[in-house]
């Protein structure tokens, strides 16, 4: 890792090729980069395997810390257990306490959250709460891109609200893929013109070169193009956008074409996904020259 970029996003001072800081624990800025295991972070112990970043990939991540001793603690658990439900958030639950603490705060729960988060506790957690100045519960919000949203220290009901809001929204706003059409909305009889569609990939997602991908536009008889159907690599992969374009020619008069394509992409965690989407143009083809 560059040192500049290191100390762009960890906040630490780079002197003489090596990295310090004044205060390196401390609760992040929102807008600050911050993933699912921060390297700046004290080494902690588990109770489940380590935050992974394939499991995180496309989902708002909660670190969110606790103490037995805190009593709205055992409140904000439903909390997170619900939000982790939603199946849209990853949490990294920081317990300050024994196992058997970690274990009474678990919002996890051993096999009800399978890849959903994880739990830290002990010693390290103790360190960085303390750092911190947080007793909890206290979260920080992390949006898709890597950025910090939000950052709560207080337990009041109203916050609590105000976070499980914005969790919720950024959630709702999460989207796997984008669709877009291309098309002129007049032309001359003696003109060719393109037709396409494309979608643009969530950066956390990669396109199924193995799945099928198909395009099929639907036309009047009228409409001629150079394919009505498209798939495999007749469908162009350019980074994260997929495109399906055709040429046509028309007749005189007004029309309505439709569009379908099919495809696939991977998910860090290993899943499938299939994107089905449609579009619509509407076509006024005049007379051309010499008609």
């Amino acid at each position: 890792m560059k040192l500049a970029y290191f100390a762009a996003v960890t906040g630490f001072v780079v002197t003489s090729g090596v990295a310090h800081a004044d205060s390196p624990l401390a609760l992040p800025a929102v807008g600050a980069m911050l993933g699912e295991n921060p390297t700046p972070w004290p080494k902690m112990d588990w109770l489940y395997d380590q935050p992974s970043a394939n499991d995180a990939a496309g989902k708002i991540i909660i670190h969110w810390f606790c103490a037995p001793k805190v009593a709205a603690c055992a409140d904000d658990l439903s909390r997170m257990i619900a939000e982790r439900d939603t199946g849209k958030v990853y949490i990294v639950a920081h317990i300050n306490g024994s196992k058997a603490d970690a274990k009474k705060l678990d919002p996890i729960r051993e096999s009800e959250g399978v890849g959903k988060g994880t739990v830290a506790f002990g010693k390290g957690v103790t360190s960085l709460m303390k750092s911190m100045g947080i007793a909890g519960p206290a979260s920080i919000v992390i949006n898709v891109d890597g950025k910090v949203a939000m950052v709560t220290t207080a337990s009041s009901s109203t916050e609590l609200d105000d976070r499980d809001k914005k969790v919720d929204a950024l959630a709702a706003a999460v989207k796997e893929y984008t669709v877009s059409s291309d098309g002129p909305k007049m032309v001359k009889t003696d003109e060719k013109f393109t037709l396409s569609m494309s979608i643009k990939l969530a950066n956390w997602l990669h396109y199924a070169t193995k799945r099928p991908r198909e395009f099929v536009l639907t036309a009047p008889n009228d409409v001629k193009c150079d394919a009505m159907k498209l798939s495999g690599d007749q469908i162009k992969i350019e980074g994260d956008k997929l495109t399906a374009a055709v040429t046509c020619t028309a007749a005189k008069g007004n029309y309505e074409l439709r569009g379908q394509l099919r495809f696939g992409f991977d998910q860090p965690s290993g899943g499938q996904g299939i994107g089905a989407e449609d579009t619509r143009w509407t076509l006024s083809v005049a007379a051309g020259l010499g008609k």
